[in-house]
Parts: structure tokens; sequence; C-alpha cells
């Protein structure tokens, strides 16, 4: 499984940003995708969640009213849309998939993409 992220940087407070994540190698059912992010010296936190078909969503209580997910099943791509971005949301945002076969779980990682808010 290959995750690439994409659409991380620099921005302002009160910016936007949209982060995508791109899964290939997907050989199982995929239940749900998501995005985590990490800060210097905190754990990592969930940010928000899509289950397979979109119909369940759900966001870190810091996320909600501000950034919306979305994703795209034929593409497998994942969507993290951030809006009035605060100095706070500074971390490394991680793609997260999750799914199953017959056999076994998934829960697959990206290499994580860094978004700095700057005041």
């Amino acid at each position: 499984v290959q995750l690439v992220e994409s659409g991380g940087g620099l921005v302002q407070a009160g910016g936007s940003l949209r982060l995508s994540c791109a899964a290939s190698g997907i050989t199982f059912s995929i239940n749900a995708m998501g995005w985590y992010r990490q800060a210097p010296g905190k754990q990592r936190e969930l940010v928000a969640s899509i289950t397979s078909g979109g119909g369940s969503t759900n966001f870190a209580d810091s996320a909600k009213g501000r950034f919306t997910i979305s994703r795209d099943i034929v593409k497998n791509t994942v969507y993290l849309q951030m809006n009035s971005l605060k100095p706070d949301d500074t971390a490394m945002y991680y793609c997260n998939v999750r799914g199953s076969d017959v056999l076994r779980k998934y829960d697959s990682w990206g290499q994580g993409i860094q978004v700095t808010v700057s005041s």
C-alpha cells in the first residue's frame, strides 16, 4: 500500500489549505480513510475521518466547523479542506487508511506532510 500526501505548506493564520492523499496498491476493502496530525512534543491525534461510502465522518473538536473531509472512491483519494487555519494547526499531517480482507485487518499510514500556520 502506498499513500501519497500532497497540499501541505506554509500559510498565514486565517488561510486555507487542501490536503490530498492518494492510495494505491490497495488489495483489501477500505473501511475508512482519515487524517491525523502530530505537533512537536505531542501525541498523534485524529483530525478527521470518513467511512468507505462517505456516509459517516468524524472530526476532532478543534476541526469542527473549519475542516471538511471528502473522498473520491474511484480514485481512492481522501481530501482534507482546512479553512480558518490557526497557528495551533501547525503539525505534521498523516493520511491513514483502514480496511480488511477475509484474513486480516489493515492500518496503513502515509509518510506525513508538514502544515505550518504563521501568526
